[in-house]
């Protein structure tokens, strides 16, 4: 099979070749939620960091560090989930290439596509996944800390 050489079969190509694109598009608005939270955890976790330094009081420095650990998990979590997804969109880029490329030069690409779909989806799958399990540890986080008050306020 000779290689493509009227334009509008290149258009063609141009056009199957760029649907998966708005797939990436959508990884990179999950990719952008994501390091914004990574971001605000991690800003978190340097500021309680820095309060562990000057508490004295032994139950808020013993909640701080429990705080501080709930944190660090949070972070490995919603680090893991951006890597996933990152892996997603390079799969996806991969896959764009591969279905120009393969058709443009007729190399039989089909097994090379499924497989970067099927691991891209997979990925994305992961990442979402890690995603949901660090907002539920947060919300969880939430509520023993609005306990926590309430029983500090019991206290005093």
């Amino acid at each position: 099979m000779e290689p493509l050489t009227h334009l509008t079969e290149i258009s063609r190509l141009i056009q199957i070749a760029v649907a998966p694109v708005f797939l990436l598009a959508g990884i990179a608005g999950f990719l952008n939620v994501m390091t914004g939270r990574l971001g605000r955890i991690v800003d978190r976790h340097r500021t309680l960091q820095r309060r562990i330094l000057v508490l004295t009081d032994d139950y808020m420095l013993e909640q701080s560090n429990r705080e501080l650990k709930v944190l660090q998990r949070r972070i490995r979590l919603i680090n893991w989930a951006v890597g996933f997804c990152t892996l997603s969109g390079l799969l996806v880029c991969m896959l764009v290439v591969t279905l120009f490329s393969g058709s443009y030069w007729t190399v039989p690409v089909d097994k090379v596509i499924v497989l970067a779909f099927v691991l891209a989806m997979c990925s994305l799958i992961v990442a979402l996944l890690l995603f949901l399990k660090e907002t539920h540890l947060a919300t969880r986080t939430l509520r023993l800390a609005a306990e926590f008050l309430e029983q500090d306020n019991n206290r005093n």
